[in-house]
């Protein structure tokens, strides 16, 4: 979905910075990196979402994950940002040393819920 939104110029280069940062990087620096992929996703859908349905749907999934919505919660978004990871064909699951799993696309969630974050403006 966000490719038809974003166009396929926009999401090719996305899917290649994956396909060449996400084998040897850091979580919370790809995390940062796909959150700002999203970000500007969000941005253009809602330039868009006036004229084009899909772009409509997009907004609407990434309102919902910003206010937090019970009902459709981040699940939607999550799909979406996994997705990306698939379309790269790079793994977005990894363990820790303390053998914990995590996901860098649920990193990238939440850096982006927290986008406009800075505690040090408080």
């Amino acid at each position: 979905m966000i490719k038809d939104v974003v166009g396929s110029k926009n999401y090719n280069v996305w899917l290649a910075m994956l396909k060449r940062l996400v084998p040897y990087g850091r979580t919370h620096r790809l995390s940062v990196v796909v959150a700002s992929m999203l970000q500007v996703a969000y941005e253009i859908a809602q330039e868009k979402e006036e004229s084009n349905a899909k772009a409509t749907k997009l907004s609407s999934i990434f309102e919902s994950a910003n206010q937090q919505d019970e009902e459709n919660g981040i699940e939607p978004l999550l799909k979406i940002t996994e997705q990306f990871f698939k379309d790269a064909r790079v793994g977005f699951k990894r363990v820790n040393r303390k053998g914990m799993g995590y996901s860098i696309a649920e990193e990238a969630v939440y850096q982006f819920l927290n986008w406009d974050a800075m505690p040090w403006e408080s």
